[in-house]
């Protein structure tokens, strides 16, 4: 029997269906059980109220709270249908997440919050794109001083969507002349986001029905390791247990960052940095787990695991959030600012040629790590300080 993992510790019943072995855990105990409950109870009785800094303060930590709950529940059930659906559910639920705060953000910032969903869609691309990827393959290949090993026909797939979907959506619209400034018109905005749309449904299909063993785990020999048994799947019943408090999580996050969003936006405001930072925070904050993921998964010699969290994480921010806010933009009031300015520009197309040159080989060593973590690095600095 393997490894208890934490999805096998919020099964009901242990490492089996019948519940026989050791004791059976009570997930109702765990943090990830009461978390979004608490969440969605502290949403309710905060709704529509103007609250002091430090009911604030409280609400931010049950914001945490449920992001972390969120992508807990979401790895259960990735876990249950294995990979490469597994990276898939663990992306569309970090979306799902980013998407909520910035319409909110959006919804209560005015026309100081027209670039919100730029800068957090650029700051997930950067984040995963440059930090997952450099922080994966640094765990990587510093253990045993190894080559980080992984399928290059799929990473490589990705890599084209990310770069396609980011030039797309955020590179045009600083080109286009039919509206002033960085701005699609209506009929661009239209076409980027059915675009956008479409070539992540065809990314999905790829992925996990017509090549779905370029996205599968490869041994150091080249082999696959989808065979391999890591951990025991949980239970069916715990599965959809975590599949309703996920939704539960989702819920609380969209509400909460409601709750929260001008204390933010004032307090960016306050301390005088710029706006995008708001993007930063919110793209930090929701691929942390996810982060945390790709890192254990690293360690355990799964490394195209990682980059699929890092690359579907991507490509899923750009694929959903530009169509959905492109939707919003109906009825939200204010400007859309999706291009990007030059410095943003110049990382962008750093970050496409360098991550080229490492997923072409299938092959990658410190050195490729260390040069993400520089450009992630660069991109926090600049973000602070442009």
């Amino acid at each position: 029997m393997g490894k208890q993992t934490d999805a096998d510790r919020g099964r009901p019943g242990g490492a089996d269906d019948t519940g026989g072995g050791t004791a059976a855990p009570r997930p109702w105990r765990e943090r990830t059980t009461w978390a979004p409950v608490v969440a969605v109870l502290v949403l309710a009785l905060c709704w529509g109220r103007d609250l002091p800094g430090a009911l604030v303060a409280v609400v931010g930590l049950c914001l945490a709270g449920a992001v972390l709950s969120a992508v807990h529940h979401a790895e259960v059930v990735a876990h249950r249908v294995g990979e490469p659906f597994g990276s898939l559910v663990l992306a569309v639920a970090v979306t799902v997440i980013e998407v909520g705060l910035i319409v909110m953000l959006m919804a209560s910032g005015g026309d100081s919050a027209a670039t919100y969903a730029r800068d957090t869609v650029f700051a997930a691309v950067m984040i995963t794109c440059n930090g997952i990827v450099g922080a994966s393959l640094l765990v990587a290949t510093l253990r045993g001083r190894r080559v980080a090993v992984f399928n290059a026909e799929g990473s490589g797939g990705a890599l084209a969507t990310v770069t396609t979907l980011a030039t797309t959506t955020l590179v045009l619209p600083t080109f286009t002349i039919g509206n002033r400034g960085p701005e699609f018109t209506g009929a661009q905005l239209v076409f980027a986001a059915v675009a956008s749309l479409c070539l992540y449904g065809l990314f999905v299909t790829v992925q996990t029905v017509r090549h779905r063993d370029y996205f599968l785990p490869v041994a150091r020999t080249g082999e696959p390791l989808d065979a391999v048994a890591h951990a025991v799947p949980p239970t069916r019943a715990a599965t959809w247990w975590s599949l309703g408090l996920l939704a539960v999580a989702l819920v609380a996050v969209v509400g909460l960052a409601k709750v929260v969003s001008p204390t933010i936006e004032s307090g960016v405001e306050t301390a005088g940095l710029p706006t995008a930072v708001v993007g930063v925070a919110i793209a930090l904050m929701v691929l942390l787990p996810e982060t945390l993921a790709a890192v254990r998964a690293a360690r355990g010699e799964r490394v195209q695991t990682s980059l699929n969290l890092a690359y579907g994480s991507a490509i899923a921010s750009i694929g959903l959030t530009v169509p959905v806010i492109a939707l919003a933009s109906l009825w939200l009031s204010g400007p859309l600012v999706l291009g990007l300015g030059p410095v943003h520009l110049v990382l962008l197309a750093l970050t496409a040629v360098v991550s080229a040159l490492t997923v072409v080989p299938g092959r990658a060593t410190l050195l490729q790590s260390g040069v993400h973590l520089v450009l992630f690095a660069a991109f926090v600095f600049l973000s602070l300080s442009p």
